[in-house]
């Protein structure tokens, strides 16, 4: 999983979905803020990819911009499409799979 280091910085407008492009394969990731108190980053996944099963110390908001996303909370499936969210509470197992492409962005909230 490719990471960019540097948030994106200056003040600007931009269209967020084109802020993590595609690529056959592959997961892609960009930071758009990373603050002691969270982190936003948006995620480009391809077809079939996913993140395996893990457990974050914090809440996370997953937002899907594009596309159609499996995310699995504590065992249970949810099926997500453009428009949805879905909250994954902090210490509970989850995991994410593109059934079709997605992009997301992911709210971690640490304080």
């Amino acid at each position: 999983m490719e990471q960019s280091k540097k948030a994106v910085a200056k003040i600007q407008v931009v269209k967020m979905i084109d802020l993590a492009v595609y690529q056959e394969g592959s997961i892609i990731s960009r930071t758009i803020i990373d603050k002691k108190a969270g982190t936003v980053t948006l995620f480009a996944f391809d077809e079939e990819q996913g993140l395996s099963e893990h457990v974050a110390p914090y809440d996370a908001l997953v937002c899907i911009l594009d596309g159609e996303a499996e995310v699995t909370i504590s065992g249970k499936v949810y099926h997500l499409k453009e428009g949805e969210i879905i909250l994954m509470p902090a210490n509970k197992p989850h995991a994410l799979k593109a059934v079709k492409r997605f992009k997301m962005m992911l709210i971690m909230v640490k304080a």
